[in-house]
């Protein structure tokens, strides 16, 4: 199981340090577990890394550097690691003009309880949406969720045996499907996952 603790956190003057290449290696990681549904949701499947990155991002945004509030964050953010039998996503829904996106939001409504992930002839998984808040209101969906796919053995067995894994969305104002999804992204969503 995937976890971070206070000593893989680094100080703030140590992170300055090293910031510029950790970066760079996080964003290179971060392609290979990077999904776009359509042309306007993009999901980044968290990993012990990129939660490590967020958090370091930020103490450092923040200039937190007390004891008690660096574990404070350690512990907010640890909801977002995978536990070896599901996948931690954040799903951005993206628009850039802000009147368009304020006008899609209201339009797509309940769109985070209706993604899914499938795995080969298996019924796909709904995941579950912003467990720690709810994050949207009655007239408005948020452009950001936070979504958890729980998986059976079966399912992650099935995947570490090379099953196909496909993605995708029935929400009547947004209809889009992933058949297969690229090996080498696939590849890296099977490592997070007990066998």
């Amino acid at each position: 199981m995937l976890t971070i603790t206070r000593d893989s956190i680094m100080s703030l003057e140590d992170y300055t340090k090293v910031r510029q290449d950790f970066r760079a290696r996080v964003m290179s990681h971060k392609k290979n577990r990077k999904v776009f549904l359509g042309e306007n949701i993009t999901f980044i499947f968290e990993d012990e890394l990129t939660i490590r990155y967020q958090i370091q991002e930020m103490l450092r945004i923040e200039k937190i550097f007390e004891e008690k509030e660096i574990i404070e964050e350690i512990n907010a953010y640890k909801a977002l690691l995978p536990s070896g039998n599901n996948w931690k996503v954040t799903m951005m829904i993206e628009y850039p003009d802000p009147v368009i996106r304020a006008d899609k939001l209201k339009k797509l409504l309940g769109i985070e309880n209706m993604i899914w992930v499938k795995i080969a002839a298996y019924d796909p998984v709904f995941g579950i949406a912003d467990e720690d808040l709810d994050r949207s209101t009655d007239e408005k969906t948020s452009a950001v969720h936070f979504l958890c796919f729980n998986l059976k053995k079966e399912m992650i067995a099935a995947l570490y045996n090379g099953a196909s894994l496909s993605m995708g969305c029935e929400h009547p104002a947004y209809s889009a499907q992933i058949d297969k999804i690229d090996k080498l992204i696939s590849d890296s969503l099977v490592n997070d996952l007990d066998d």
